[in-house]
């Protein structure tokens, strides 16, 4: 069967650089796709092509995208047509500086709106579409090396619907808090290394650390927690076909305990879930 990934979100979010991505690793990918030609599209993929991935970039270019989106898609869905969505975001001050950067003009600023009026209507009018979509990304923190990075993550692999993929996001809140979370667990009440002078220059990757955090009895009542609230939710996940879902772990400054507990608890649940694709994103381990 025909599998479609859908390209959606924010003027400014990154769709037209994801497609090209994605075209890089095999898709078939087209920008600008009308919503009216995605059924009609997809059964001549499956009749005609030896290639079936494709990724199509929609949104309120086209005039009908707003209005029959959720339509088409749910045709497609009753052909068993697999189609998946990514919607696409990011902060206002980053998008209207892409604007400045690349001098294009935003869809909705031709109706009189200023640019920043024109992002937060676009967001508005795209709520419908962010609730029913597979994975939510925020790329403010991305450049383009590392937007491939976070996409070939995600859609390196077959979207045929046999794995989901579990991301594990290790940060620290002083530099801000990761909005793609699905959850979040905020482990700065663990003791920090930071305060111990030879553990503060090592990575929460060491061993070192590690075993500074396990000798404390909320550390493993941590784990264990945070190991059966995945249990509970995954199989949710997996049942309703959720192909993404992310967790992030907070400390102060990322560098430490929240790469620790992220490591460990992604040790844990690989072992659990065979059938789900575990990665991990050490999103501030490196900053100062």
């Amino acid at each position: 069967m025909a599998e479609a990934l859908i390209i959606t979100g924010t003027s400014g979010a990154g769709k037209s650089s994801v497609l090209k991505i994605l075209e890089d690793i095999g898709y078939l990918s087209v920008d600008n796709f009308p919503v009216r030609l995605l059924l009609s599209f997809l059964n001549e993929i499956d009749e005609s092509f030896e290639h079936k991935k494709v990724a199509l970039g929609m949104d309120i270019r086209d005039k009908h995208f707003l209005k029959e989106f959720k339509t088409s898609f749910e045709e497609c869905l009753k052909k068993e047509y697999i189609v998946k969505i990514l919607f696409l975001d990011a902060r206002n001050d980053v998008i209207i500086a892409r604007y400045n950067q690349t001098r294009r003009i935003h869809p909705l600023v031709k109706e009189g709106l200023n640019l920043e009026e024109a992002i937060n209507k676009e967001r508005e009018l795209l709520e419908p579409i962010r609730e029913i979509s597979h994975i939510y990304l925020d790329t403010s923190e991305f450049n383009i090396h590392q937007l491939k990075n976070e996409i070939l993550k995600l859609f390196g692999k077959s979207l045929n619907g046999k794995k989901m993929v579990l991301h594990i996001l290790a940060f620290g809140y002083k530099y801000g808090i990761p909005y793609e979370a699905n959850f979040l667990f905020d482990v700065r009440f663990l003791p920090n290394p930071y305060f111990v002078p030879e553990l503060k220059p090592l990575s929460g990757t060491s061993p070192e650390i590690k075993n500074f955090l396990l000798k404390f009895r909320e550390t493993e009542e941590l784990l264990k927690k945070m190991e059966e609230f995945l249990n509970w939710i995954v199989p949710f996940y997996l049942r309703e076909n959720h192909y993404y879902l992310t967790l992030a772990v907070g400390c102060t400054g990322g560098k430490h305990r929240s790469v620790a507990i992220a490591e460990m608890i992604k040790d844990r649940i690989e072992k659990k879930f065979p059938e789900v694709e575990v990665v991990l994103t050490l999103r501030d381990a490196g900053k100062e």
